[in-house]
């Protein structure tokens, strides 16, 4: 690939403590596509999407060595804004977490915080981000309503929305969809489809169906190891690697 990366990761290692957790991550992610992390439970996969805004910063005892670039930027030089840095790199968890707070109220929280007070400007944000999470229709009558009545999968897209609102370049999904009913999980999937055309996006998921159906290119974690990164459909009928065959098909993990 010709194009220059949008996250590219040099030679990254992380510990808790002693145990080393990432080991000689090398892996570069282009913009506007989807790339699935796989692996089983603690494969370190989780620890790496951390990495690229920095959350692990939040853990004791955690020491990095290597790069994470965003742009040719080193994240993790002193001269990096954090606070800047993940505006720029929104993160959705496993479990959504909306603020007991209105929709509307959940979704201008950070534009205020970034010092937006103009009412008009809010608006207009909060009805983009929830349109742009394919909210808007479903909640549009009901903005004072809040945010923690509304159903699991609602909560998740709301969450996306409120990241959406601070305008980033990148998301970060750790298994956006794991604790959501099928119906749900099909609509932050047709979703994903849709915010790619604008974001790069990165997502951590156990469900290979789901990595199969979301993601352009996908990256198999094995013990703190990146044991291949490859073009999805590549990697789901012909892997290189005998340890990726053996996941994919279900025989580990």
């Amino acid at each position: 690939m010709n194009e220059s990366a949008k996250i590219s990761v040099k030679d990254f290692n992380l510990f808790y403590g002693k145990k080393k957790a990432l080991n000689n991550i090398n892996i570069d992610i282009f913009e506007k596509r989807v790339t699935a992390l796989i692996g089983p439970s603690g494969c370190g996969k989780s620890t790496f999407l951390r990495s690229l805004n920095r959350m692990n910063d939040l853990i004791k005892d955690v020491t990095i060595s290597g790069e994470v670039l965003i742009d040719n930027l080193p994240i993790y030089s002193k001269d990096i804004d954090v606070v800047e840095l993940r505006k720029k790199v929104g993160m959705i968890f496993q479990k959504s977490n909306p603020f007991p707070k209105s929709i509307y109220e959940n979704v201008a929280y950070g534009p205020k915080i970034n010092g937006i007070k103009n009412k008009n400007e809010l608006d207009e944000i909060v009805e983009q981000s929830l349109i742009r999470a394919a909210l808007w229709e479903e909640v549009k009558d009901d903005m004072n309503k809040n945010g923690l009545a509304l159903s699991g999968g609602q909560q998740q897209r709301l969450c996306i929305a409120r990241a959406l609102a601070v305008n980033p370049e990148i998301l970060l999904m750790d298994e956006p969809a794991s604790a959501l009913d099928p119906i749900s999980t099909t609509k932050v999937e047709d979703l994903i489809f849709e915010l790619k055309k604008n974001y790069t996006i990165v997502i951590v998921t156990h469900n290979m169906q789901q990595a199969a159906r979301v993601s352009d290119t996908t990256a198999f974690f094995y013990m703190g190891e990146l044991i291949e990164y490859s073009d999805t459909k590549k990697m789901f009928t012909s892997p290189d690697k005998k340890q990726t065959e053996d996941y994919i098909r279900g025989r580990f993990g």
